[in-house]
Parts: C-alpha cells; sequence; structure tokens
C-alpha cells in the first residue's frame, strides 16, 4: 500500500498542512500512522478519506458537520453530490480521477472522463481536467509517493482515450496544411502530453508523423530527412540533469538551423536558452494551438 506525507495530501486535496493537523486535533478526522522512527505517514485509506472530506468542505458542508459522519456516510454523500448538478467542477473531476487511481477504478475514471467530454468536449477535458490532474499527480510519482502500479494503470486508460480520439479523426488536409515531426528523445517515456499534441494537429487540418517516445538521436536525423517536416515538436521532463538537457538542445540548434523546432516539457521550461530564430518554447497547449492555427493564416 502507498504511502503519503502530510505534504502529498495537501497536495492532492488542496487542503493545507496546518488545516489538516487542526482537523485532526480538533475532529479526529483522521489518524496518521507512524514509523518505527516516529515519522507520521498516511495510507491509501487516509487519501481517499481526505479527498472526499475536501470535496463536501469546497461544495458547503461544514468540517463540524463532516466529521460526525462515518466513512461509508462521506462517501455516499459525495457519490449524491457528484450524480448532482453541483459535483461537475474541475476540482472534483481531478479529485475524483485521484481516488480512481488509488483504487484501480476503471469504473470511476470511465464514469469521470466520459461526463466531461459529454459537457466540454474532448479537448477542453484534456486541457481542463486530464492534463492538471496528470501534473498534479507528476511530483508525487517523481518522489515515489505513487506506486508504479497505480501510475501504470491510470496512464494506460488515459492513453487509450487519446488513441480512440485521434483515431476517430478524418483530417481534411487542404493545400495550406503543414507537416509536423512529433518525438520525444532517449531516456523520454512519458508520451501522454506529445499525443494529445498529435490529436491537436490533426484536428486543426495538418498531417502529423508521430515517432513516440525514447527516438533515438540517429533515428531522428534519418526520419528527418524522410519526412522533410515543417516543424519539429519534442518534449524533455525525464532528463534529469540540466547539463544533459542543454547538451541536447545544442545538438538540435547545431542540426536543425532552419526548421522550427517547438521545445516543452518541464525540463525545459524556466531555463536561460540562447535559443536561435528558429526554436521556440512551448509553455502550454494554448501556445502550441495558436502556432498551428496561424500555420494556415500564414498560407493564406
Amino acid at each position: 500500500m502507498s504511502t503519503y506525507s502530510i505534504r502529498d495530501l495537501e497536495y492532492l486535496t488542496g487542503v493545507r498542512a496546518h488545516t489538516i493537523r487542526i482537523w485532526e486535533q480538533r475532529y479526529d478526522i483522521i489518524s496518521p500512522k507512524r514509523t518505527d522512527t516516529n515519522i507520521r505517514y498516511y495510507d491509501s485509506d487516509d487519501l481517499k478519506h481526505m479527498l472526499n472530506i475536501s470535496l463536501l468542505n469546497n461544495h458547503g458542508y461544514k468540517i463540524s458537520k463532516i466529521a460526525k459522519m462515518s466513512k461509508e456516510e462521506v462517501s455516499r454523500t459525495v457519490f449524491e453530490t457528484m450524480n448532482s448538478q453541483r459535483g461537475d467542477s474541475q476540482e472534483d473531476q481531478i479529485s475524483s480521477l485521484t481516488i480512481a487511481m488509488v483504487d484501480l477504478n476503471e469504473d470511476r475514471f470511465e464514469k469521470v472522463v466520459s461526463t466531461s467530454i459529454l459537457h466540454l468536449g474532448f479537448e477542453a477535458t484534456m486541457q481542463q481536467v486530464i492534463i492538471p490532474f496528470l501534473v498534479r499527480i507528476g511530483c508525487l510519482w517523481q518522489t515515489g509517493s505513487i506506486s508504479p502500479a497505480q501510475e501504470h494503470f491510470i496512464t494506460n486508460l488515459i492513453r487509450q482515450k487519446l488513441l480512440v480520439a485521434i483515431d476517430g479523426q478524418c483530417p481534411d488536409y487542404s493545400e495550406s496544411h503543414k507537416r509536423v515531426l512529433l518525438y520525444l528523445p532517449e531516456g523520454e517515456m512519458h508520451e501522454l502530453t506529445l499525443l494529445f499534441a498529435y490529436y491537436l494537429v490533426r484536428s486543426r487540418g495538418h498531417r502529423g508523423f508521430y515517432f513516440g517516445q525514447n527516438l533515438p538521436d540517429d533515428d531522428l536525423k534519418s526520419v528527418v530527412d524522410l519526412v522533410n517536416p515543417d516543424m519539429i515538436l519534442t518534449a524533455l521532463t525525464s532528463i534529469p540533469k540540466i547539463e544533459c538537457v542543454k547538451k541536447y538542445i545544442n545538438m538540435l540548434k547545431e542540426t536543425y538551423t532552419e526548421i522550427p523546432v517547438l521545445l516543452s516539457g518541464s525540463q525545459v521550461l524556466g531555463l536561460e536558452l540562447d535559443l536561435p530564430s528558429n526554436f521556440q518554447i512551448i509553455p502550454n497547449f494554448d501556445t502550441f494551438t495558436e502556432i498551428l492555427e496561424n500555420f494556415h493564416s500564414n498560407n493564406s
């Protein structure tokens, strides 16, 4: 069973650590366990209970009232809230996805995502619910607070949704469409955001060439020669050392002096990089979407 620090609970539930401690002392909401060295920790049941409490509290339930409920009553009230019109906020959906991940509950995942797609559409669901959820759990994955099984379970479900959405597109390529090459460098394995970028490329009427994760440098040069892309998009999120990130970007700068190269990912955001005019940092999907749409207008 996974264990969580009070900071993990704060990050996942949105309830400040100081507030969690007050609730523990005043209302006996949850009781932290302790290691042999007297370090406080929480288990998966504690996390789920705190997520439910946070959801009810956000919907106007006073903590004094919640404290009088049993765990079963809290869960039932959450279920009723999530099935009402009040239970469809972004924070509610992210909390529900977190519980689905912890419980390995595919039915709950399917209900949350399908309902969101029905109301918002696929693209808005990805931007407003799925991506913020992935950002939230990303730090916990890196620190080991989420087990590999939980991470693999939830990311594979999201990946399935993305593949179905991509497969369901029938792009009508116009004369102004561009050729976009998408890939992840060697050592980069987390491809969900790249898959979403591929979806956006196709949905905007451009031709995408998707090479996925862990593409060797030599193979990149070969496929660029074959595809002759109008733009390259890559992301760096896992390469651990700044020196390695800068070395890789310098390689791209020396190799691709004319093709527009878009760089994204947590490892490049915030870095001070000396980039040539054909390189651009992509901080979010709104920026990427704007670039894709301007491609067409530039050709008009």
